[in-house]
């Protein structure tokens, strides 16, 4: 009896330490950050965006994250894209510096802060996200969000980090739809998705958590919106980790 007893303890302690490894080297499963550059301007980019939404709406319960900055240097050409942000064109140049490719262009897709991908290209852009969800993560990333009028209160957690990491945080609007009246999209009505409309930028302490406050859009409501995280090596561009809040 006394024997049946210690062997049940010992396949109940295997279990358990199973179990915690097992959700251990789940939450450390590969991801696919996407990074789509694109312009209410650019006669090429609708395709794109579409496509970012199918594979978005997809991929909706798995690790792969998509956003879309709209860039500010298609606005003097004859139409002013109402969601266009000087800093996400600089945020394009830099990834032009990080990987060495230039110059800039639209549609362009950057998975994980690595590779560059023409964004309507779809059979590249899913082998792309193959390629990167079947990679082990360096790094993990909590995040927590509550509301407090028009700002959010976001806690982090963040571990395995490079010595340059930071923390960028993202308010991504879901969908929106543009009546186009002059330029290269003129007279179309254009569909965007996981447009983003502010990105904060987040200095790591020594602790690595912390709480970050977040100005929201005025039109933000927590069904259209959404907070999206990931850590950047700044030395490289590299995405380490990405987390929904």
């Amino acid at each position: 009896m006394k024997k049946i007893k210690i062997l049940s303890g010992f396949i109940m302690l295997f279990l358990l330490i199973g179990n915690s490894v097992f959700s251990q080297n789940s939450d450390k499963k590969g991801f696919a950050l996407l990074e789509l550059y694109t312009s209410e301007g650019c006669s090429s980019c609708p395709p794109a965006d579409e496509l970012l939404g199918k594979i978005q709406n997809e991929y909706r319960d798995k690790n792969v994250y998509v956003l879309a900055y709209h860039v500010d240097y298609w606005d003097k050409q004859g139409w002013k894209d109402i969601f266009s942000n000087a800093d996400f064109t600089k945020r394009q140049y830099d990834y032009a510096q990080f990987m060495g490719k230039e110059p800039i262009y639209t549609p362009q897709v950057i998975i994980n802060g690595k590779t560059d991908y023409i964004g309507s290209q779809e059979t590249s852009l899913r082998n792309g996200i193959k390629s990167a969800i079947s990679k082990p993560v360096s790094a993990s990333l909590s995040l927590e969000a509550s509301q407090n009028a028009n700002s959010l209160s976001v806690n982090y957690n963040v571990e395995g980090t490079s010595k340059n990491s930071r923390l960028l945080l993202a308010v991504v609007q879901k969908e929106a739809k543009s009546n186009v009246k002059r330029g290269e999209n003129a007279h179309r009505v254009l569909s965007h998705y996981q447009i983003v409309r502010n990105l904060q930028s987040v200095d790591l302490n020594k602790n690595k958590k912390g709480t970050a406050t977040i100005h929201l859009p005025k039109n933000y409501n927590a069904q259209d919106f959404e907070i999206i995280g990931f850590i950047q090596d700044m030395n490289s561009g590299a995405i380490l980790g990405v987390k929904k809040a």
